[in-house]
């Protein structure tokens, strides 16, 4: 599929500084990637920010919704508003054929909540799993679960293996990923109860299991997949952002503290840009909910016009590399065959 026959719903109304920059974003997004946008959302709003930007692009498609979901909404009442809301709407657009991907910066449990049960998972998934990429030394490392379930079974860590190898096979280009499970020690044996017994399902899986990694080796690249349950995996998440934004500013405070520091830092200028950027969370867009029955991504409450682009720009890769069916090939050859049939 060609990207200009793909379709990505928007939720406009989704984000800390939603609808202005994502609208924004948006219409960007479709005259750089030559893609098709449906926006959903308060139609006149959308159009009158769509103004200011220079107009709404041929591609870009708005779907008026009387209302949305609120940051600090409880999951449970914007399942119960359903598709009066722009993120149920947009939910619904895949459910109805009617695009191919979703993204929202909105409220990420809502989200959630209204994606699984309007999509529903793909077969053998217990649980879908927010998966964050990560810019580690070796390239691109994927974590999962990034706080979708902060309790976890064995068995569903062996599934966020299966799904996290195939997206970083199909999304991000890893010929062959090496998955391992975030523990105290890299030793066999070594964690909790879940890790243990996580261990050996994950070992025995149509998959290249290099076995526990720690926290340190997280930005190492060691490992191209990382998996966790959704509790540990959202701390190291929120640990690393935190990480990089206390490193600038501590730079830029001993960098500019005298003449000699000023100079330097104008010299290193370009090679900081370049390493902001690389761990710049707009970079990456979104964070794909794996494990549905259609390509929903969770972008960042802060996201900006940039970041949408990013996200819409992972979202044509997942489409055109057909995530949704290499999770459920992978799927398939794990199973045991009764019931990889009954499936």
């Amino acid at each position: 599929m060609e990207d200009k026959d793909i379709v990505v719903a928007i939720d406009a109304m989704g984000g800390d500084h939603a609808p202005d920059e994502i609208v924004s974003g948006a219409c960007q997004a479709a005259r750089a990637l030559q893609c098709r946008i449906a926006l959903v959302g308060d139609a006149q709003r959308i159009e009158t920010i769509a103004k200011r930007a220079g107009g709404i692009p041929p591609s870009v498609a708005v779907v008026h919704a009387d209302s949305f979901v609120a940051m600090d909404e409880a999951p449970a009442a914007a399942v119960r508003r359903g598709a009066t809301t722009s993120m149920g709407r947009m939910v619904d657009l895949i459910r109805e054929g009617s695009a191919h991907a979703a993204f929202s910066a909105g409220n990420s449990g809502a989200f959630l909540a209204i994606a699984t049960i309007r999509l529903r998972t793909l077969p053998g998934i217990a649980r879908p799993a927010i998966a964050t990429a990560w810019p580690s030394h070796k390239g691109p490392m994927l974590l999962l679960d990034a706080g979708a379930n902060v309790d976890c079974r064995p068995e569903w860590l062996l599934q966020f293996a299966i799904m996290g190898s195939a997206y970083a096979h199909s999304v991000l280009g890893v010929e062959n990923p090496k998955v391992a499970l975030l523990s105290i020690g890299e030793e066999e044996g070594k964690g909790n109860a879940l890790t243990e017994a996580a261990a050996p399902l994950l070992e025995a899986a149509p998959i290249d299991f290099i076995g526990n990694v720690e926290g340190r080796d997280l930005l190492l690249g060691n490992a191209d997949v990382v998996v966790c349950d959704g509790f540990v995996g959202n701390v190291a998440l929120k640990l690393a952002e935190s990480a990089g934004e206390y490193f600038f500013r501590v730079l830029l405070e001993y960098a500019t503290a005298d003449l000699r520091g000023k100079a330097g830092l104008l010299l290193l200028r370009p090679a900081l840009r370049a390493l902001r950027k690389r761990f710049d969370h707009r970079e990456y867009g979104g964070a794909p909910l794996l494990g549905l029955r259609g390509i929903c991504l969770v972008g960042h409450g802060r996201a900006d016009a940039r970041a949408i682009t990013s996200a819409c720009r992972a979202a044509l890769r997942a489409v055109r590399q057909d995530l949704v069916g290499s999770i459920g090939g992978m799927l398939a050859a794990s199973a045991p065959p009764a019931q990889a049939s009954s499936s």
